[in-house]
């Protein structure tokens, strides 16, 4: 077997190994940084779009071509029973994890799965985008707005409750919170807004509104007509409108949630210098140029969010506290499932 997870003091060890090494390397070591010649295999757990997973490790593996990198890709949730499956089975094969929300960092820091390393450029970045524990660090902006069909509207929304509202029954798709880390995050805060609440996701009940598995669903759904109006990440919109798709990316004027798609290293990984040089590359201006390229708002500063997209200066953010998300995420999607029959 690849790596082994023996119980709590194990984990324990791990941990205190974990801080030792870094006590002796330093956090903000530049060891391992992309190009200084490291090696081996990586296995990389995302919830990231296909293309763009491997035009990432494509990209880290031009700056590194001795590290073989095998990609395991699906919908958050799915990617986060897997190292849970693994790691109960004492076989995580996660080296590097870059799924949607902090929420799901912070469950796996609690469970000391996390390997404690604060790269040397999440000095380029926003803190509060930083677990300060260097556990995890935000890569990229992506707000959830909604996506509308121009074909078929010629009225744009512009609340969130336009998706409650008669005209638009039987018309709307969104993702399920079951399935999506982002569509989970989003649950949690939106549920959490005194203009919202989960009477938001009663009255989208009452008004038919269509729950699919992902993001990537909602925007086929939009795009070919067969739904009017949807709940998206708004880079996909973005970029299908680029691409010339019949859709309007719209912010609503409550404002919107927000995820970071962070990444981290799991504490077991056989690979550290590998897996910081990833993470290092992820972040390094170069990274941040490619999710840029690849239409994301780019996390660090200094670099120009996509056409199409809105910065983070210019967004109104929906925000809740992330430990609390945590505690409440199983009861939240417990009671999303029964509003939704789902």
């Amino acid at each position: 077997m690849k790596k082994f997870f023996y119980g709590s003091a194990t984990v324990c060890l791990v941990t205190v190994l974990a801080a030792c090494g870094s006590e002796e390397s330093g956090t903000d070591s530049k060891a391992g940084i992309a190009g200084e010649g490291v090696s081996g295999t990586l296995d990389f757990y995302t919830s990231q779009p296909d293309a763009d997973a491997q035009g990432l490790v494509d990209a880290f593996k031009a700056q590194n071509p001795d590290v073989n990198v095998s990609i395991f890709r699906s919908g958050t949730e799915e990617v986060v029973s897997k190292i849970q499956a693994e790691n109960q089975g004492g076989n995580i094969q996660a080296d590097v994890l870059l799924v949607a929300d902090s929420v799901t960092f912070e469950s796996f820091k609690a469970d000391d799965l996390l390997l404690n390393y604060k790269s040397p450029e999440t000095e380029s970045l926003d803190q509060s985008f930083v677990d300060p524990d260097g556990t995890y660090a935000g890569t990229k902006i992506m707000a959830t707005g909604l996506i509308v069909n121009t074909n078929d509207v010629t009225e744009l929304p512009t609340s969130w409750t336009d998706l409650t509202d008669e005209p638009t029954s039987g018309q709307a798709v969104m993702p399920s919170p079951l399935y999506s880390g982002a569509a989970a995050y989003n649950l949690g805060v939106m549920t959490r807004q005194d203009s919202l609440g989960w009477e938001f996701y009663e009255a989208l009940q009452d008004n038919d509104i269509t729950i699919t598995q992902g993001n990537g669903a909602v925007l086929e759904s939009v795009a070919t007509g067969e739904k009017k109006y949807g709940m998206i990440v708004d880079f996909l919109a973005a970029r299908a409108k680029n691409d010339g798709s019949p859709v309007e990316l719209v912010y609503p004027e409550e404002g919107v949630p927000v995820i970071t798609e962070p990444v981290g290293i799991l504490a077991n990984t056989e690979n550290e210098e590998a897996s910081k040089a990833f993470v290092d590359f992820i972040l390094s201006e170069e990274g941040q140029k490619l999710a840029s390229q690849q239409g994301y708002t780019p996390i660090r500063e200094g670099i120009d969010a996509p056409e199409g997209l809105k910065t983070l200066d210019e967004m109104t953010i929906l925000d809740a506290e992330a430990v609390e998300l945590l505690e409440t995420r199983s009861d939240d999607k417990t009671k999303f499932g029964k509003i939704f029959g789902q």
